[in-house]
């Protein structure tokens, strides 16, 4: 009867659901693994963007821009898919990745290095992080201000070791020019900060803030950041940077990061690899100059001259030590001062063996 093959119809019903049910787990099962495969793939390998014509797009969504030039952008859905960092090799590249990334509202933040990274650069990196929706680091030995007697050709280098630093820090974008890209054939324009970059390091480094102003100005119009992140450590450059983007109309954050040190006190620094054992330790003697200085404005002492003084008697304590230059500055125009009535800092760039380390402290009094 009627009843029988309802039954009949509804067991032939049953089994073809649970068919298509098992069809369906094992679909989503198959796609389920692919993903895990591509994650997994992705979260590993960096992308080399100079390997890929400008005109391709590669797992590009949406095709061309707004502007209807083709976009190189990685896709990822939210939350998915880890998009790997990226490395650039072309000045060209990296101001049409921060154009798309502009005109998407996107926040980007400039982290210029020479490479060689260590805990000091790593806190620039997560400072710019936390203020940024792009991180850019760049990776460039400036050959421009270097002197002719100077490291250039034994600077450290370690691309490998950089990029596992970058990745951990959480950086989108790596930027490794060629020297020859950033300063072609017939290059010849420098920015000079006149006042600011007489005397400390200026002295003994003629034409080393040239180097530096123009390298970073270029890579302030390439990257258009609108935060670049500096440290502290490197005192007269950070000091020149503000003054460059003041003068020039840069329309640019810079944030000075305070100085990272090693447990014993020693300032981070790329050139500490140079140092020997004994060397190493001698090194120690800059923090310890800085600490008698500090110690005596705390007790009361406020004449430059004699906290001068103090801070090369610790020094001369160092076998391997030779001083360049222990100076106290205006902490904002760097200019001299005889007395601390603002703060002031103390600065030091001191020959351990042949390796040039540089410190400093900014001092003030309780009064102030």
């Amino acid at each position: 009867g009627r009843n029988g093959r309802n039954g009949r119809n509804g067991g032939a019903v049953a089994v073809a659901v649970a068919a298509a049910v098992a069809v369906a787990a094992a679909v989503a099962a198959a796609v389920a693994a692919a993903a895990a495969a591509v994650a997994a793939a992705v979260a590993v390998a960096d992308v080399d963007v100079s390997d890929y014509a400008y005109e391709r797009e590669w797992g590009c969504v949406g095709g061309a821009g707004t502007d209807g030039r083709p976009r190189v952008l990685l896709h990822a859905a939210p939350r998915t898919v880890a998009v790997p960092l990226e490395i650039v090799r072309d000045p060209r590249e990296l101001r049409l990745r921060v154009e798309d990334a502009r005109r998407d509202g996107r926040r980007i933040a400039l982290v210029p290095t020479m490479g060689y990274l260590h805990d000091g650069h790593v806190a620039l990196l997560a400072e710019g992080r936390r203020r940024a929706d792009l991180l850019v680091l760049s990776i460039f030995v400036n050959p421009t201000q270097f002197g002719p007697n100077e490291d250039l050709a034994r600077y450290p280098r370690d691309l490998d070791g950089d990029l596992a630093h970058a990745r951990a820090a959480g950086v989108d974008l790596v930027f490794v020019p060629e020297v020859a890209a950033m300063y072609p054939d017939g290059y010849q324009t420098y920015i000079s900060v006149r006042g600011l970059e007489q005397g400390l390091c200026g002295a003994s480094r003629p034409g080393h803030f040239a180097g530096v102003a123009s390298v970073v100005a270029k890579l302030f119009h390439l990257a258009q950041p609108h935060v670049a992140v500096f440290g502290e450590k490197d005192y007269q450059q950070l000091a020149v940077l503000r003054r460059m983007v003041r003068d020039l109309d840069f329309h640019i954050e810079l944030v000075g990061v305070p100085i990272v040190r090693e447990l014993d006190g020693l300032a981070r620094s790329s050139r500490n690899a140079y140092l020997s054992t004994s060397e190493r330790v001698d090194a120690l003697s800059l923090v310890r100059a800085l600490g008698r200085a500090e110690a005596l404005v705390r007790g009361g002492e406020c004449d430059t001259g004699r906290l001068a003084a103090a801070a090369r008697e610790v020094l001369a304590g160092a076998a391997s030590a030779r001083v360049d230059y222990v100076e106290l500055r205006d902490a904002e125009t760097l200019e001299t001062v005889a007395r601390i009535e603002r703060p002031t800092v103390l600065a030091l760039a001191v020959f351990v063996g042949k390796t040039r380390l540089i410190d400093n402290r900014v001092l003030t009094t309780t009064s102030i």
